[in-house]
């Protein structure tokens, strides 16, 4: 056996595999540890040393996986978007920028790429964009024109909701995600306007409770799809395994037959 092969052989072993996720874990502690003060004050140095080590692990990791797929490597979307978050970890200002330092807890991200359920999650969620698509560019439509009718219906009564087409079209998504939406802004709206509810429950109705499961439905859709292929590219392996048997089972026999 090579050395490409031993090293992949090595990287791809479930118990290897493992390991990964649980330092992955482990350093997502670590870094909540990292915005407290108290922690930060009594046991700063041995954090950022376990820290350290933990992107050492990850940096070996992506240099084996290198090592053994060479440009294959770059074939994988997921490893591409494994040396994107450790390159963040990586970059000489990390730990002089808030920003950097705050990216580094993206390093969590990693399980998904590891976890095959979590994988196809995601795989799910990227098919459904498509369709997502048609669906968002759907409710910006019906946001556009809410926004305009509730501008000139209550801008003047209700500036700081509605004073402005931006305003107004806030205003419609904090409404559309139910939150305080009754008794904090249409209530007081129809005090002035008896019949505001004609606009705002139609809108609730058709963003609410058509679109965003409209949307719901696309992802559920998609992940199902994903787990279908799944199953059936492993379904395609195993006969293929069992094919590949049966010949080495009938070349055996007809060389005990000669």
């Amino acid at each position: 056996m090579t050395l490409r092969a031993r090293a992949e052989a090595f990287i791809t072993k479930p118990l290897v595999v493992n390991g990964i996720i649980g330092v992955i874990l482990f350093n997502a502690i670590l870094l909540g540890m990292e915005t407290s003060e108290t922690l930060m004050t009594g046991f700063g140095p041995l954090i950022v040393a376990l820290d350290t080590a933990c992107l050492a692990v990850f940096v070996a990791e992506l240099s084996i996986k290198m090592f053994a797929w060479r440009l294959g490597f770059l074939r994988s979307g997921w490893n591409i978007f494994d040396f994107a978050i450790v390159g963040i970890s990586l970059i000489p200002g990390a730990q002089t920028f808030s920003v950097l330092r705050a990216l580094r807890i993206l390093r969590l991200l990693r399980v998904v790429s590891v976890a095959p359920s979590l994988r196809r999650v995601v795989e799910g969620f990227v098919r459904a964009l498509p369709g997502m698509g048609s669906v968002f560019l759907l409710m910006g439509m019906i946001f556009y024109i809410g926004a305009v009718m509730a501008t000139k219906l209550f801008g003047d009564a209700f500036p700081d909701w509605f004073g402005t087409l931006g305003l107004s079209a806030y205003t419609l998504f904090q409404i559309m995600t139910l939150e305080s939406w009754s008794m904090g802004i249409v209530r007081p709206v129809m005090e002035q306007f008896p019949y505001a509810w004609v606009f705002f429950v139609p809108f609730i109705i058709v963003t609410t409770f058509a679109v965003v499961n409209l949307l719901v439905g696309l992802i559920v859709n998609s992940m199902q799809d994903a787990h279908q292929q799944e199953a059936g590219e492993r379904t395609d392996a195993y006969r293929d395994e069992v094919i590949a048997r049966l010949r080495d089972i009938e070349k055996r026999l007809d060389e005990l037959g000669r």
